[in-house]
């Protein structure tokens, strides 16, 4: 029987792997197909086949888990065969992949030390991927703990300590092939104490403070090209608010007001209150806010979204490449928005309660949440417009909100435009949710104060720890490499 070429082999171990990676019961599985795929390619003859290797695992891994990025170019471009342009994205993340491989396969030659500096180099990966101004660090493998009790140790070292603690697991069950025994005990003993902390984690406990959510079904696109104007969906939101009752906070979605009615749009907003607030396309600058409204209808605070979409609200050498985008501009119908960038986030008081109100996309970033955590928020609101994604992308971008509630033992609600709204507790779990179609939530989060672990260090045990297991690369490396007369 005639064996498969490389190449497709690692393709279908990105596909496997993607598979568990997807917000389903079988998630935990991870460690299964990661252990496949770090020994395949940690078992190639030189550190280019490595990273060839990687590169299809990588891409592939990619394109089923942000599959919804293709439906999304096609509705944009509003021609689906457009969709195709997402493979370029596929092929990037494919390659910071095969640069982890090459790297590791340089630092170490032998497969079981290769396996371990693959490990620890992909939690690297998953770090970096959060910085700089093209971060997306969309797939980390840490949310596949979500449906454990593990998952709890966020609050000690985030969603990283999770990516550690799967990479490790499948380091481990690699290095048993060649009779190595120790780490598989030591990783095992580190699921029993994930287990047990996780299953020993109780509910914060503090005052209620009642907030009405909403969950309304507007066509982006149509928001985007003005086909639906600020007075239609005024007018859908008061009605779904009028529910409220004495004493909540009504929570609107992201750009659920818009700058230029302002004046006008403020006294018939139902206050105290959170919304998101946006500068019609067209308009310069563009902004993308969360305000606070006082009962008087007045802005008593305001942040900007700290961290923007690429090639959604930020587009690199806007200016040097104009007449390019320019081509994008009249294929979609409307102008890219340049927004304005945060310069810092701050809670937004009403009544005396801190709120960390993040804007939609800010969710992805922990960072985000930790910083408003730390100056003081009690509870955490994402305003957030989710109608520009399809399939388990709006799931995946709810499954990253509940980690942020877990890193920072804080209540979270969401008030959004298609997507999931509702209240999530300090422990990750949804309380109450609306995904379908319009309406109302009247949900009762809890005040709660205090620091984590995570909130003061952040990703600091996860990061030493995937340094550990470089380290540990290097040794065994040397270890199995010494001649037999020991020269």
């Amino acid at each position: 029987m005639p064996s498969l070429p490389p190449f497709l082999i690692a393709a279908l171990l990105g596909v496997f792997l993607a598979a568990c990676g997807l917000p389903l019961p079988w998630s935990f599985l991870t460690p299964l197909p990661l252990a496949l795929l770090l020994a395949f390619v940690a078992g190639a003859g030189t550190p280019r086949q490595a990273a060839g290797r990687m590169w299809w695992a990588g891409s592939a891994y990619s394109a089923v888990h942000l599959w919804w990025l293709t439906a999304f170019l096609g509705k944009i471009f509003q021609f689906a065969p457009m969709g195709v342009l997402a493979l370029a994205l596929y092929a990037l993340e494919g390659a910071f992949f095969a640069l982890t491989a090459y790297l590791a396969a340089r630092l170490v030659r032998t497969p079981e030390a290769r396996v371990w500096a693959l490990a620890g180099g992909w939690v690297i990966l998953e770090w970096l991927r959060f910085l700089g101004p093209l971060a997306f660090p969309w797939p980390t493998l840490g949310y596949t703990l979500l449906p454990t009790p593990a998952m709890q140790i966020a609050d000690l070292g985030g969603v990283l300590l999770g990516s550690v603690l799967i990479t490790a697991t499948a380091a481990s069950f690699v290095s048993v092939r060649w009779g190595s025994r120790w780490p598989h005990r030591l990783i095992t003993f580190a699921w029993l104490a994930a287990l047990a902390y996780g299953i020993t984690r109780v509910p914060g406990s503090g005052p209620e403070q009642p907030m009405l959510v909403l969950r309304t079904d507007f066509d982006s696109f149509g928001r985007a090209t003005r086909q639906l104007t600020p007075e239609q969906q005024l007018e859908v939101q008061r009605r779904l608010s009028a529910s409220r009752t004495p004493g909540e906070v009504v929570i609107w979605s992201e750009t659920a007001l818009t700058a230029a009615g302002l004046p006008t749009f403020l006294p018939a907003f139902p206050g105290p209150g959170i919304s998101g607030l946006g500068t019609p396309y067209g308009d310069a600058p563009h902004r993308n806010s969360v305000v606070g409204i006082a009962a008087t209808g007045q802005v008593t605070a305001r942040n900007e979204k700290a961290k923007l979409v690429p090639f959604g609200e930020y587009f690199p050498l806007y200016q040097p490449l104009h007449a390019a985008y320019r081509v994008i501009e009249q294929a979609i119908g409307f102008e890219l928005p340049a927004v304005a960038p945060a310069r810092n986030v701050q809670p937004l008081a009403l009544n005396g309660v801190p709120y960390g109100a993040y804007i939609c996309y800010d969710s992805v970033f922990p960072w985000v949440a930790r910083t408003l955590v730390r100056q003081g928020a009690q509870v955490l609101v994402n305003p957030s417009n989710d109608g520009w994604y399809d399939g388990w992308g709006v799931q995946q971008h709810f499954m990253m909100g509940r980690v942020r509630a877990i890193e920072t033992r804080r209540w979270l609600v969401r008030s959004v435009n298609k997507g999931i709204a509702g209240s999530v507790d300090d422990l990750g779990q949804p309380v109450r949710t609306l995904s379908r179609g319009e309406g109302a939530l009247h949900v009762r989060p809890r005040l709660l104060s205090g620091q984590t672990v995570y909130v003061r260090v952040g990703d600091l045990p996860a990061l030493l720890l995937a340094a550990l297991m470089l380290v540990y690369a290097v040794r065994l490396d040397r270890r199995e490499t010494v001649p037999e007369d020991g020269r």
